[in-house]
């Protein structure tokens, strides 16, 4: 069994898809299904159930690409050690970020530590607040930001910027008109939220919480995987929901979305980092710069 086998593994273990995986992979669909036949005649396992064309991860591939993962991150964390040895001049920082810190405050931090370092190479993944906690607590990912604590054993979150959550509608919502109202009137309306799972979901869920209202005593319209999805239904009247202030700025502009009259939620943003891991130089160098520009504001 060779680090590779289990690179590969591990990749068609979350697209469940052999061609997808092998592009992501930059190899060949056959070079990809000859690694994971090795890997199963070798060890005489079967690790995906095939189900037409379709190929499913069961349960012996559940456990070992645990396991796996676990070899892949001590692995990357040696070569980080090494890595370190040559000052900066080279080398690779692993960074996964929910889908609103990506979408416009992690940009200008990316540029800066390119412009500083720029023989780093960076992989950037976005998911949404659990799935980047995870990623952090597992290895596949040295450096996590969020939008809404998470807590993991190990992992130390720090606050880095604070963001502002709004509800917003589009014009012809009854919301629209300006007047004054507060959580208690959420059940008045239809609501599209984000997933179970993501700072989004998790930030409108606290605000029910301070009026004591359960999410089930709202008419969720939809519950939906991504911001620019829910702002989507939203401009086409399907219902309100609760987004951070930057990203729908230039709607608002626009006039495409309207913001209703709702005090705005606080929201911190914070940096993931494991507490018990090798902790890289190229990381280190990110969170400086992100140290840099602020602890507290939007930007």
């Amino acid at each position: 069994m060779t680090l590779e086998q289990l690179r590969i593994f591990a990749e068609v273990a979350a697209r469940q898809h052999i061609t997808r995986a092998a592009a992501r992979l930059n190899m060949t669909q056959s070079a990809v299904s000859a690694a994971i036949a090795a890997l199963e005649s070798r060890h005489r396992v079967t690790l995906f159930d095939r189900v037409g064309r379709s190929i499913v991860l069961n349960e012996t591939g559940r456990l070992f690409l645990r396991e796996a993962q676990a070899v892949l991150a001590s692995a990357k964390a040696a070569e980080a050690a090494l890595m370190d040895l040559s000052g900066l001049m080279h080398g690779e920082l692993s960074i996964m970020a929910s889908q609103t810190v990506a979408g416009y405050w992690l940009a200008p931090r990316l540029a800066e530590y390119r412009r500083r370092y720029p023989g780093i190479a960076l992989g950037v993944r976005i998911g949404n607040t659990r799935e980047v906690a995870d990623a952090v607590a597992e290895g596949r990912a040295e450096i996590g930001l969020i939008e809404w604590p998470d807590e993991r054993r190990s992992v130390s979150a720090r606050r880095v910027a604070i963001d502002e959550m709004i509800v917003v509608v589009a014009p012809g919502h009854s919301w629209a008109d300006g007047r004054p109202r507060g959580v208690a009137d959420f059940p008045d309306t239809s609501w599209v939220l984000r997933e179970a799972g993501s700072g989004t979901r998790h930030a409108f869920e606290s605000l029910l919480q301070t009026a004591g209202i359960g999410i089930g005593d709202l008419d969720v319209s939809m519950a939906l995987p991504g911001n620019e999805t829910v702002i989507g239904m939203v401009e086409a009247g399907i219902g309100a929901t609760l987004m951070s202030r930057t990203i729908v700025a230039p709607l608002l502009k626009s006039g495409s979305l309207l913001e209703a009259s709702v005090a705005p939620l606080p929201r911190p943003f914070f940096l993931l980092r494991h507490q018990e891991r090798y902790r890289s130089k190229a990381a280190d160098a990110f969170d400086a710069i992100v140290s840099a520009a602020g602890d507290g504001k939007q930007s």
